[in-house]
């Protein structure tokens, strides 16, 4: 293994950990994909939901766009390997 695949997977598992430990503390999980348009994002919720949202015009929060469904929000994760 390499030295960029190690710490490719130190990210990896930093990103999990901090994902794991916002959830559990009642707090939202941002993903970024370059499948979605420039400013949008995928924001996964304690409850499980996750919706697509865009920077506010104020830039310090977020509108939602829509909430994806059930299936939908799977086929995020699993893209996202965030099982």
């Amino acid at each position: 293994m390499s030295d960029l695949e190690v710490l490719e997977n130190i990210g990896t598992a930093a990103v999990m950990e901090l994902r794991k430990k916002k959830l559990a503390s009642g707090k939202p999980f941002m993903i970024n994909s370059n499948d979605l348009p420039s400013k949008q994002s995928y924001m996964e919720y304690p409850d499980g939901t996750i919706s697509v949202v865009t920077v506010a015009p104020n830039e310090r929060s977020f509108i939602t766009i829509r909430t994806l469904s059930v299936a939908e929000a799977q086929t995020v994760r699993n893209d996202n390997n965030l099982q």
